[in-house]
């Protein structure tokens, strides 16, 4: 999963960033509105962070421009704790959760994570395919039981996959949604992941559409 954090307090941004990217993300920053609603608006994320003091443009701004052209990414409000009002504009901006400072990393993470597990139309931290079970939480896959050993690049893409049981992911979207911007990014190193993954897991587990992608299909 892609997460875009946008904060202009430079110490929390690298917090934020070292968290979520340790928590198996794929993290994009920016440090002031106009950069956040503008790689907000052209990169496909699968959530994005986004504090309300911004220079350049507010981050209430931000999200109500976003949401007036269609952008349905899930978004995670920083608001300052005494300021119940900026909670109230947030959701009526179309924030879907907010985070009052100080907080603490892991209710980001958690919060995070509920987001993009609504976004798929899940309701647990669990997503099952067959035999093949992950803990979204944890990070653990097991196969029939037995915990398997994957490294982070491929539990990055079971993941996605797993999040998106049934429908057909293209290379390039995988490739979008597993590595940030200042990635090296080379579509075929897609196929080199999925061949390991395969050796791992369940036969026909991920499968392959001709000229399309892959899938997890549906149980």
């Amino acid at each position: 999963m892609r997460i875009l954090v946008v904060e202009d307090d430079v110490n929390l941004n690298r917090q934020l960033k070292d968290a979520l990217t340790e928590g198996g993300y794929a993290v994009d920053v920016a440090f002031d509105g106009e950069e956040g609603h503008f790689l907000g608006d052209t990169e496909p994320y699968d959530a994005i962070v986004l504090d309300i003091g911004l220079p350049q443009m507010d981050g209430l701004s931000v999200l109500e421009n976003w949401r007036r052209d269609g952008k349905t990414t899930p978004v995670l409000l920083l608001t300052a704790r005494d300021r119940w009002s900026d909670k109230v504009q947030g959701i009526d901006a179309g924030a879907d959760d907010y985070v009052a400072k100080p907080f603490h990393m892991e209710e980001v993470l958690a919060r995070l994570r509920a987001l993009v597990r609504r976004a798929a139309g899940l309701a647990s931290n669990e997503i099952v395919s067959g035999t093949v079970r992950l803990d979204v939480r944890s990070g653990k896959v097991t196969v029939d039981g037995q915990s398997i050993k994957l490294t982070s690049h491929e539990l990055r893409l079971l993941s996605y996959l797993m999040h998106h049981k049934g429908k057909v992911i293209s290379r390039t979207e995988l490739t979008e949604h597993l590595y940030d911007q200042d990635f090296d990014r080379d579509s075929n190193t897609i196929e080199v992941f999925v061949g390991r993954l395969r050796k791992k897991l369940p036969e026909d587990c991920i499968q392959t559409v001709r000229g399309l992608g892959y899938q997890i299909a549906e149980d």
